[in-house]
């Protein structure tokens, strides 16, 4: 194990260097860990019991940070529907707080503190921006890889990692969605199948892998019953009392809920991306169609992956940065296309929302655009 550890920075600023790392031993380490995570929840309903004393600390710490958040109300800002300044007095005392999290967890060589402490904070979103997508989400996963490469956790407790732990960070994720109306990181939530998430729809369809078999027809289409066992396709996620019943126990039921919470259009209208998966035969088809949909749409992209932090644990092995600065942004990365990185702000769809809830009232202002769930 590696005793020589360092703060994680940025390597990637061109499509030759995001090729060279697909085809690296961290690339290959995601994968794999993405891919083991998913076996471990095939057919396993949330809340698993399993526990550890690496699960039950790192449970603890998320409970400190979801404490944080609520803790940090949002400022009064009704002139806009853009991400509310609070969000960086929260991430800040994360930030604060985040030596002295780690510094609880069992067996961890506190030298890894600050090299773990880099993805650990980026994965709550993005300070200056105010925003939240797929890549701060990965943020998460290579923290998870971390500490199981350090021991914390242990591949035992992968099961527990997506049930508990990955399913935590997700709550505490709608927590500050909604707080602080987190802007959709890209163009309007690239890369993501709500405006923010990928994982918990791919990790959500392992659990339902088993759960589509054809048996015999039913009055409802959408779900079936055999000896007690009941067997639902993936088209099952337009019908609300399946979405309702399902939702306590899947993950990928529990977001299309959460999604229909805040947005009241037709899925096809807001989701597109989930309406056309719906259409899918079989939970097994939808799962493997998800790995290989994270590896092209999340590790295959350069306005995800040039914010990627390579480490002493995720390594960088690949060619220098080009030495042109074209298409460079002030903030050190590279912009390739219109749209595709920083794009322009989108508001929340929380923010949509709360306008829809006081009727009369029309927000009005420079860069205010409406979106098309309003």
């Amino acid at each position: 194990m590696s005793t020589s550890f360092e703060i994680p920075a940025k390597r990637i600023l061109s499509s030759a260097q995001l090729t060279a790392f697909q085809s690296s031993a961290t690339h290959n380490t995601l994968v794999s860990y993405v891919e083991a995570l998913n076996a471990s929840v095939v057919g396993v309903k949330l809340n698993d019991p399993s526990e550890s004393p690496g699960i039950n600390a790192i449970l603890s710490l998320l409970d400190i940070i979801e404490q944080v958040a609520r803790e940090t109300p949002p400022i009064e800002n009704k002139a806009s529907r853009f991400g509310n300044p609070a969000f960086r007095s929260f991430y800040d005392k994360v930030q604060a707080l985040t030596p002295s999290l780690h510094a609880d967890l069992p067996g961890l060589d506190q030298n890894a503190t600050p090299e773990l402490s880099a993805y650990f904070t980026q994965a709550w979103g993005n300070r200056e921006r105010i925003d939240y997508g797929s890549g701060m989400e990965l943020n998460f996963l290579c923290w998870l890889v971390c500490l199981e490469h350090l021991q914390v956790v242990a591949p035992s407790d992968h099961t527990a990692l997506v049930t508990r732990v990955f399913w935590k960070y997700i709550q505490i994720m709608r927590v500050l969605q909604s707080t602080y109306w987190l802007e959709p990181a890209g163009s309007h939530g690239v890369w993501g199948l709500d405006d923010y998430h990928f994982l918990p729809f791919l990790f959500g369809s392992a659990q339902l892998r088993g759960m589509s078999q054809s048996v015999t027809e039913r009055a409802n289409p959408n779900i079936l019953s055999a000896a007690g066992h009941k067997f639902v396709r993936p088209k099952g996620i337009h019908d609300p009392e399946i979405v309702e019943e399902l939702s306590k126990d899947y993950m990928y039921f529990s977001c299309i809920q959460f999604i229909n919470s805040i947005k009241t259009a037709s899925l096809r209208w807001h989701s597109p991306m989930l309406d056309d998966i719906s259409a899918v035969k079989t939970w097994e088809k939808v799962n493997s169609g998800m790995i290989k949909m994270y590896q092209a749409e999340v590790l295959g992209k350069l306005p995800v992956i040039q914010h990627f932090l390579f480490g002493s644990i995720l390594r960088y092995d690949g060619p220098p940065p080009p030495a042109s600065d074209e298409s460079h942004h002030g903030d050190g990365h590279v912009h390739e296309g219109w749209g595709d990185c920083c794009g322009i702000p989108v508001p929340s769809a929380f923010a949509a929302a709360q306008q829809e809830r006081e009727p009369g009232k029309r927000i009005e202002g420079p860069g205010i655009r409406p979106v098309p769930f309003d």
